[in-house]
């Protein structure tokens, strides 16, 4: 890999030096854990990823584990390392004109907001859809699209609770084991 990062240096780069995404463009609402992730995996296999951020306060992750008011927390860092950002207030037009404009130009739109507020905002799958068909569109939701708890909120350590259910066998001592 070339030593430097200048223009001319990038474009002496291999497709196996830039990553197996290389060209893959997307647009990430995500926030916190489960989401973040998702986009960090494909921003180091080296797609294109653009953060777009709420434009007062950022990621509510920001601000997670962290002691010092303004300061980024190392679980954001950690998330959203090797990302683009970009802030846009989604609740008026010119912000959802500036998703618009990220959603055409796109190839994965992906979100993790509470069930039902996407659609709020104007960005639901068949609208997303429209703006760009050819758009892989990811929603990570704690409970699924249909089912007694799909308008649950849920973060990590709740989305399991379901599972202490699933035992796995009995360990060579005899006692049970939970996946907690």
């Amino acid at each position: 890999m070339p030593d430097d990062l200048t223009p001319d240096a990038i474009g002496r780069t291999t497709g196996a030096q830039r990553g197996a995404l290389h060209g893959v463009r997307v647009v990430d609402l995500t926030q916190f854990e489960a989401g973040t992730s998702l986009t960090q995996t494909l921003a180091w296999l080296g797609a294109e990823v653009i953060k777009v951020e709420e434009p007062t306060k950022g990621e509510q992750g920001r601000g997670a584990s962290t002691d010092k008011k303004g300061v980024d927390s190392h679980y954001f860092m950690l998330l959203n390392a090797n990302k683009r950002s970009v802030t846009a207030n989604l609740k008026s037009e010119k912000g959802r004109a500036i998703l618009r404009g990220l959603i055409e130009k796109a190839d994965v739109f992906a979100e993790n907001f509470a069930p039902g507020v996407i659609e709020r905002l104007g960005f639901g799958y068949d609208v997303v859809r429209e703006i760009n068909p050819r758009i892989i569109y990811v929603q990570v939701k704690g409970f699924g699209h249909d089912g007694p708890y799909k308008n649950f909120l849920a973060f990590d350590m709740i989305a399991r609770r379901p599972a202490v259910r699933c035992r796995l066998p009995a360990s060579p001592m005899g006692a049970r084991s939970s996946p907690d």
